[in-house]
C-alpha cells in the first residue's frame, strides 16, 4: 500500500482489500517499512471496492505517518522480495520521505457555469456585445459575424480562466509548500490542482480556501483531502529478481 519509516513491526487491523486476508501490517528493513496485506496470487481487479480499500489503508496509515503511496495492485510473491525492494531502493525512499515529512496533499477543482460566464462577457466586452447585437438584428447571412463572435468568446473565456487560476495559485502560495496544476476536464472545470501542505498548516489552508470561495459566488469550489502525496511523489523503479 505504501512505504513509511518504522523500525518496529506495526499492525493496522483488518482494513485490507481482501476479506479473507484483510490484516494490514509492516515488513521492515532497517528504519524503512512496507505496509502490506496478503492477497491471493492473482491480479487484483480494479473494482471500486478494491480501489477504495487501497485508499482507506493509505488514509489510515497517514494519520500518524509520512507515506509514499504505492500504485494500486503492486504485488510481490514473497516477503523476501519486499525486503529486497526496500534494500535496493532505500536511498530513493529515504530521500522522498525526508522531503514529504509531515506534508499532506489537498485537491482543489474549480468549476463555472459556462453559459452564465458567456452572458457576463457579452455584457462587459464592447466588441462581443456589438457582434451579438449584430447577429441578433441581421436577417441575412451572419456566418462571418458568428465566426468572429465564437473566436472572441473562446479567447475571453480562456483569458478569464487563466486569470482565475493565477489568482488562486497566488493566494494559496503562502499556506502551501508546492502546487501542481493538472489538466481540467470538460467545459465546466477551469482548475484541477493539487497542493502539498505542511501538516501544521492544514487549518490555515482550509481557511484560505473558504475565504477565496466566499468572494467568487459564480464559481463552484470542490475541495478534497487530506490525501497521501500522490501528485508529488514519482519514483520509477526498475525491479529485478533478488540475486541478479
Amino acid at each position: 500500500y505504501c512505504i513509511i519509516r518504522a523500525t518496529e513491526s506495526l499492525r493496522f487491523g483488518a482494513i485490507g482489500m481482501d476479506e479473507q486476508f484483510a490484516e494490514v501490517y509492516t515488513i521492515t528493513y532497517k528504519d524503512m517499512a512496507a505496509v502490506v496485506s496478503e492477497v491471493p496470487v492473482a491480479l487484483i481487479d480494479a473494482t471500486r471496492e478494491n480501489v477504495l480499500a487501497h485508499e482507506r489503508v493509505n488514509e489510515t496509515v497517514m494519520r500518524d505517518q509520512t507515506v509514499i503511496p504505492m500504485s494500486f495492485g503492486t504485488i510481490f510473491k514473497t516477503r523476501e522480495d519486499i525486503v529486497e525492494l526496500l534494500r535496493s531502493a532505500y536511498d530513493a525512499f529515504a530521500d522522498v520521505l525526508n522531503k514529504m515529512q509531515d506534508k499532506l496533499e489537498f485537491g482543489l477543482k474549480v468549476l463555472w457555469d459556462r453559459e452564465e460566464i458567456v452572458r457576463s462577457i457579452e455584457l462587459e466586452d464592447e466588441d462581443i456585445h456589438r457582434l451579438k447585437s449584430e447577429i441578433s438584428s441581421q436577417k441575412g447571412s451572419t456566418y462571418f459575424a458568428r465566426m468572429q463572435y465564437g473566436r472572441l468568446i473562446d479567447s475571453a473565456l480562456q483569458t478569464r480562466s487563466e486569470r482565475y487560476v493565477a489568482e488562486f495559485l497566488h493566494r494559496l502560495r503562502d499556506v502551501s509548500v508546492a502546487s501542481r496544476v493538472n489538466r481540467a476536464i470538460g467545459d465546466k472545470m477551469i482548475m484541477n490542482a493539487a497542493f502539498l501542505v505542511q501538516r501544521d498548516q492544514e487549518q490555515a489552508f482550509d481557511r484560505r480556501i473558504k475565504e477565496i470561495a466566499s468572494h467568487f459566488d459564480k464559481l463552484t469550489f470542490k475541495y478534497t483531502g487530506p490525501w497521501p502525496p500522490y501528485n508529488f511523489v514519482n519514483i520509477r523503479l526498475k525491479l529485478e529478481r533478488a540475486g541478479q
